[in-house]
């Protein structure tokens, strides 16, 4: 389990599910997409569409106004993407012991960049420009960020990077990393929101051959920080590509060090957090750190030392 409250949804429930409620999907395989995201369990129906069930959650209705609002993201960002998307295609409704809405959506094969590491690729940096550049360009509608995750005001997330310092002693450099933030979470806007997809982790971008084929988990499209969407280049790309990314989009120093920030306080909950359930990830987080400080963020023995004490009360997101 990713978290200590989380719903499971075995591959028997989903069919039970999608049989009771889209009967014409009769004769389509359901099963297992292989691997989950942190937030939602991932089954397959058939070959071309997928199940996204919220792992957690206790309101349904309250589940239902967000589902409803990542379909309509998702939509708008396959309107506007360089790149294969998914769509959404209905909403399914709670049943069969499942407590929760959850929603179906198109699906992309492929490999993602966490199992393909494409950070090297200059021409992959070039995808990945052009995509931010053209999200960019949608309008927002006059909106702007205001959530309580990522892409708004860093100062925000003071008391969240410090559960992150204590949670992370021994497993990083603490002290380096607290003076490191200290320094960057009072850097000033560098522009307007724009519209970005929020998340370009390995695990949300297809590759094939070294360039972007795809983006996943499009459902958070929508007006924040410029600098909020830059954490693409420090969770995918290397030094050389991380330079061809930036001056592609053209982006000044402020802008820039605002998105090393973001990703600094993304990875920082990625190291701890996801260190016994999801060791990938929590692998992520410290090469991200080390890209960002431009340093080893971990201390000597930190592989060997026990996992920090306690249960874990929230998850990194958004």
């Amino acid at each position: 389990m990713l978290h200590d409250d989380e719903l499971r949804v075995t591959a028997a429930r989903a069919r039970r599910l999608v049989a009771a409620q889209f009967p014409g999907w009769t004769g389509r395989a359901v099963t297992e997409a292989g691997a989950d995201g942190t937030t939602n369990a991932i089954h397959r129906i058939g070959d071309d569409l997928v199940a996204r069930f919220p792992l957690r959650g206790t309101d349904p209705g309250e589940v239902r106004r967000r589902l409803v609002a990542e379909m309509s993201a998702g939509a708008d960002f396959a309107s506007h993407s360089t790149v294969p998307a998914p769509e959404p295609v209905v909403l399914g409704e709670p049943g069969e012991g499942h407590p929760l809405p959850w929603s179906v959506w198109t699906w992309l094969p492929g490999d993602t960049a966490a199992d393909r590491d494409p950070g090297a690729s200059t021409g992959f940096a070039r995808d990945l420009a052009g995509l931010v550049a053209t999200l960019r360009t949608a309008h927002t509608g006059g909106r702007r960020f205001t959530g309580d995750g990522r892409g708004g005001d860093l100062r925000d997330h003071d008391d969240w990077m410090d559960t992150c310092f204590r949670s992370s002693a021994g497993l990083l450099d603490v002290p380096a990393l607290r003076h490191w933030w200290v320094d960057h979470r009072d850097l000033p806007r560098a522009g307007d929101d724009v519209m970005t997809h929020g998340d370009l982790i390995p695990g949300n971008v297809l590759v094939r051959d070294g360039r972007l084929a795809g983006v996943l988990d499009t459902g958070g499209f929508g007006p924040a920080d410029p600098g909020l969407e830059l954490v693409a280049a420090w969770h995918l790309l290397d030094d050389g590509p991380r330079a061809v990314f930036r001056d592609l989009l053209g982006c000044g120093d402020v802008e820039w060090d605002r998105g090393r920030a973001w990703a600094f306080e993304q990875a920082m909950g990625l190291v701890w957090y996801y260190r016994s359930s999801a060791p990938a990830l929590s692998r992520l987080g410290v090469r991200t750190l080390t890209r960002v400080t431009g340093r080893d963020v971990t201390p000597p023995g930190a592989g060997r030392r026990a996992a920090p004490p306690g249960r874990r009360s929230a998850a990194p997101g958004r």
